[in-house]
């Protein structure tokens, strides 16, 4: 399974063609450049913001034992008649 041949790409586009219509196809191509290069710009933020190595890390909190009072269930009373 490889890559399309030139004669299934052209089918492929004719029926991309018959789904949206010639006006709409440089519409979506627009789109989905646009999501791409948002994508993009997303990333290298997250590269950006991450935290480096030469960073100090958080020192966790240490939570005291604390006891919860255990609550018991009532007990069940059957009534004689």
């Amino acid at each position: 399974m490889g890559m399309p041949s030139g004669s299934e790409l052209l089918l492929i586009f004719g029926i991309v063609v018959l789904l949206f219509g010639a006006k709409k196809i440089p519409e979506l191509a627009k789109s989905i450049g646009q999501g791409i290069r948002g994508f993009k710009k997303e990333m290298k933020e997250e590269e950006t913001v991450a935290p480096t190595a030469d960073a100090t890390p958080e020192v966790p909190k240490q939570v005291e034992n604390v006891t919860t009072p255990s609550v018991e269930a009532p007990q069940e009373t059957t009534k004689q008649a």
